[in-house]
């Protein structure tokens, strides 16, 4: 005897999972196909797309989340593979970095378009289905930046985290009547590919330095916090978010230091 629950908690659930094929999303989809969900992937990057699902043995598909009918597409190959569709997770999202008076109305146009109407596409897309079965789970990746802190370059980006927790509250409060959750995770620095390639060691050491538990986050424990959402464990749980952080919000002044033992 192990002690492991024989059935997954999403055993005979289908999610649909936008942004899948790296990093946080890649680690959803990971950790959803542990515990037993049908999985559809959607992103733009079809190799490293099809290669996260050909590994959890999924479907894919090209999805831009900015577009209302890649969004429609993606909901409507998870209905034809599965029948229906359980959960979405709306994990797509872009930042670049750029100053607030370097950046052109279709700069911001084009984070707005991918991080905050592709969070209305996906559930608008989503949403028919799930009031037809009178059950859903949308869960929605967020940030800690924008609606609790930001840093110079990250205008855009921060108010459109901070735009999806208003639409986080206003879907939870709509759909409740329907048997729909609503909810998100805010990670806070994460060591994905993109840190890893992009960054470097001296970004990390200073990120890591800056945390209280002393490291950055890995894509599993932000998948966790996910896969506790999506999970029956979260029914009466709706209109708010996790931060996953690791204590990252916590100290008062840039100078934070933990004491010796």
């Amino acid at each position: 005897m192990t002690g492991r629950p024989e059935v997954g908690r999403l055993s005979g659930k289908v999610a649909l999972i936008v942004g899948s094929a790296r990093g946080i999303g890649k680690g959803i989809a990971q950790r959803f196909a542990e515990e037993g969900a049908k999985l559809v992937l959607a992103d733009t990057e079809v190799e490293a797309g099809q290669a996260t699902a050909d590994e959890l043995g999924s479907a894919f598909i090209r999805t831009d989340i900015s577009q209302i009918a890649d969004a429609e597409a993606a909901v409507a190959l998870a209905l034809d593979r599965h029948g229906r569709l359980d959960i979405l997770v709306q994990n797509a999202g872009i930042y670049p970095w750029q100053l607030i008076e370097n950046t052109s109305p279709d700069d911001w146009d084009r984070v707005m378009a991918v991080n905050l109407r592709g969070t209305f596409n996906a559930t608008l897309a989503a949403l028919a289905p799930m009031k037809a079965q009178r059950f859903g789970r949308m869960l929605y990746t967020s940030s800690i930046t924008g609606p609790h802190v930001t840093s110079p370059g990250h205008g855009h980006y921060a108010a459109s985290k901070a735009g999806i927790n208003g639409f986080i509250r206003s879907a939870a409060l709509e759909f409740s009547g329907y048997g729909i959750t609503v909810n998100g995770v805010e990670p806070g620095n994460i060591l994905t590919e993109a840190i890893q390639m992009h960054r470097g060691a001296a970004y990390i050491k200073n990120m890591q330095d800056s945390i209280p538990l002393g490291r950055l986050g890995s894509p599993r424990d932000v998948a966790n916090a996910f896969l506790f959402l999506a999970s029956d464990d979260a029914s009466y749980i709706t209109g708010t978010t996790i931060i996953v952080d690791g204590g990252q919000l916590l100290p008062e002044g840039k100078d934070f230091q933990l004491l010796p033992p």
